[in-house]
């Protein structure tokens, strides 16, 4: 079995003359992310690899997620996150070694939504629900998968197991 985990970045800033890519947490966004990270950790839900999208919100949401977490947990830098399209995404994640079970990427929407919905092909009703209306900053999706190798993961093969956001977490 294999689970994939996709984390939007926290809310972020928008400073006049800063690129997009450079953009930090806003203050909000840095709440979310301790929260997200709070959940994360009570809720069993720790990675083997995580691998971020070289932007800066990105960056901060992993650094301050993270810090919920007892143990270090394996990282990289993924610049083919930023932007990315469903494909790009899913090249991403077949490249990950079969010795990972549970990925998490940190990065951004469309490319988070489209391919958690691409993905999808079961789950339960209330987490598909909400993954129709909307994916905002710091959600979650988590997809498990019934294959033994990363580079099987295809369309609609992954059964949605929950789809969380701050929300949700903290009703």
């Amino acid at each position: 079995m294999r689970r994939l985990m996709l984390l939007r970045h926290a809310k972020a800033d928008t400073p006049d003359s800063v690129q997009d890519h450079d953009r930090p947490l806003a203050l909000r966004g840095r709440r979310q992310c301790k929260a997200m990270g709070e959940y994360l950790r009570s809720q069993g839900l720790i990675p083997d690899l995580v691998v971020v999208s070289t932007a800066r919100r990105a960056q901060e949401t992993w650094k301050l997620v993270c810090e919920s977490f007892a143990k270090p947990i394996s990282r990289q830098n993924e610049t083919r996150i930023y932007e990315a399209t469903t494909d790009t995404l899913l090249e991403v994640i077949r490249e990950t070694a079969a010795s990972v079970h549970v990925l998490l990427l940190v990065g951004h929407n469309p490319g988070f939504e489209r391919l958690a919905a691409s993905l999808t092909g079961s789950g339960k009703a209330s987490a598909i629900g909400r993954l129709e209306q909307e994916y905002p900053t710091a959600g979650l999706a988590v997809i498990d998968f019934g294959m033994c190798d990363w580079t099987e993961i295809k369309a609609g093969q992954g059964h949605l197991e929950r789809f969380e956001t701050l929300a949700t977490i903290d009703a």
